[in-house]
């Protein structure tokens, strides 16, 4: 039996096409439809519910000491109010999850994680502290809605007033107030559009969401469900969990060298990334020139050579072509080569080009 966020009701309400996700009813979307709800985030804007997202409090004195040694990103230099992305290896270099973690403070930080991965990434950490430190699993009590697109911000400032709008990109204000509404607004989001994620006690998500609904009504503002969340991320070349990488897949191969920082004193995993020197494998790019739609775990070739696997495909609206990405040999192909894919026994031309392949114009 699956979960149901605190907008159930709404969804249902809405037309939403409920499917079954990473243990939650969400809606797939909504009778507008993928492509609408994809061209809305991308032209005008568009609102998520992304409440399945799980959240951990990690305070204490050694709270700091914790995160560096979990996460590969380097955390030494972080500001209050800031957020900061980074992977969770495990021993062998693969890839427990990626995550972003905000600093409230010194001693306590917010630490949002994938929803599949939510019961793992909270053992890891629990098995894995030291000295004065609590995680503490708080999903249940946090509702969380994503308010994406060009048009974005000139919604929320209907709602709220400057102070409880991020100046910065990865930047949070936690005793923002949105509809009257006490919640985080974070300056973040998975669509590769401007727009924040709010973060509010559960039982208020209804009325933040048709709140928001209401005053971007002027705007184009729509509802949008999980299908157009996944084209608008493949279009923005965000690598999703589960697909550009797993416990098999270190960061560095899944292209996230950012945030892998290898001068850190230490973390877990560190030693293998070392060891395995460096990456036999690449994250690319491919645009689909022959006819037919690649998805995932379909053969890649270059030449009649096989060469990787797709991660992710998917047909894109704004940029009006089927693209896919894929884990292939390093070095194995530069921008520009053809290769063909395995789509269910045919062959299928692809061109490898470079990622992200598509940046919003800031």
């Amino acid at each position: 039996m699956e979960l149901k966020t605190p907008l159930y009701e709404e969804h249902v309400k809405a037309g939403g096409k409920m499917v079954p996700f990473a243990g939650y009813s969400l809606p797939v979307q909504y009778p507008t439809g993928v492509i609408k709800e994809h061209m809305a985030v991308r032209t005008r804007a568009g609102l998520f519910d992304v409440s399945h997202m799980g959240e951990i409090l990690c305070t204490g004195e050694d709270a700091k000491a914790n995160l560096q040694m979990l996460l590969t990103n380097d955390y030494t230099k972080i500001k209050d109010g800031q957020a900061k992305y980074s992977p969770m290896c495990n021993e062998h270099g693969g890839t427990v999850d990626d995550l972003i973690v905000y600093r409230k403070f010194e001693e306590e930080y917010l630490i949002v994680v994938n929803a599949a991965n939510k019961e793992k990434d909270y053992q890891w950490m629990l098995d894995h502290q030291f000295g004065n430190v609590t995680f503490t699993d708080v999903s249940d009590q946090y509702a969380q809605l994503a308010l994406q697109g060009p048009k974005a911000l000139e919604i929320l400032r209907k709602l709220t007033d400057e102070e409880s709008i991020p100046e910065k990109y990865y930047h949070a204000v936690f005793d923002g107030r949105v509809a009257e509404i006490p919640c985080i607004v974070s300056r973040t989001g998975y669509t590769g559009e401007d727009g924040v994620e709010l973060y509010l006690a559960a039982e208020y998500a209804p009325q933040m969401w048709n709140a928001l609904l209401e005053a971007g009504k002027d705007e184009g503002l729509i509802p949008c469900g999980l299908g157009a969340r996944d084209t608008l991320r493949m279009e923005a070349a965000m690598p999703l969990y589960g697909h550009e990488m797993n416990e098999e897949v270190t960061p560095l191969e899944a292209g996230l060298q950012f945030a892998v920082k290898m001068a850190k004193e230490n973390f877990i995993g560190k030693k293998a990334l070392e060891e395995a020197g460096e990456p036999k494998r690449e994250r690319i790019g491919l645009k689909v020139t022959g006819r037919g739609i690649i998805r995932e775990e379909q053969k890649v070739s270059l030449e009649g050579t096989e060469i990787g696997t797709t991660t992710s495909g998917t047909h894109c609206p704004y940029l009006g072509y089927p693209i896919a990405m894929a884990l292939v040999k390093a070095g194995a192909v530069r921008t520009g080569d053809k290769v063909e894919v395995d789509v269910r026994g045919r062959s299928v031309e692809a061109e490898v080009v470079d990622l992200p392949f598509y940046k919003r114009q800031k």
